[in-house]
């Protein structure tokens, strides 16, 4: 389904940190003007080779508010149309065309996850990108989600 590769950010380098201040800043700014609740965030740095891929798939199933919204950070200076490696967002399960989103230096991108489908193209040089979840507390009967 995929074939990136992930290394998880939790604060331990300087610039991880610095990136989880800001995204801690963007949880509070959402959640003053949105109401939604956000409780944790867990992100990852990620690298897809030449020709690697992420298949249509949610974040988060219908019904499960654990990955409410996902947020994207597009690290690649120079990038090309003919570079490909387009994030595709698909309205529901139903649409086949997409809306897609180049990755280029600098774009950020953030959506519902439980809402829409999405998948990664192939591109046609190594790509990089952050990719992080607002949580909400899902914790029941005992059970800590997202755990501590």
């Amino acid at each position: 389904m995929r074939t990136d590769e992930i290394c998880w950010i939790n604060g331990e380098s300087e610039p991880g940190q610095r990136w989880l201040d800001w995204t801690s800043q963007l949880q509070q700014f959402l959640n003053r003007r949105l109401f939604m609740g956000l409780f944790s965030f867990e992100n990852h740095f990620a690298h897809y080779a030449s020709d690697s891929y992420y298949k249509r798939h949610y974040d988060a199933f219908k019904g499960e508010t654990n990955r409410v919204l996902l947020l994207v950070t597009y690290l690649n200076p120079g990038w090309g149309p003919e570079d490909g490696g387009e994030m595709v967002l698909y309205r529901d399960e139903n649409d086949l065309e997409g809306i897609k989103v180049v990755p280029l230096h600098g774009t950020l991108v953030l959506f519902q996850s439980q809402e829409f489908p999405h998948e990664v193209l192939p591109a046609n040089r190594d790509t990089y990108s952050v990719a992080g979840w607002f949580r909400v507390n899902t914790s029941l009967a005992g059970k800590i989600d997202p755990p501590r």
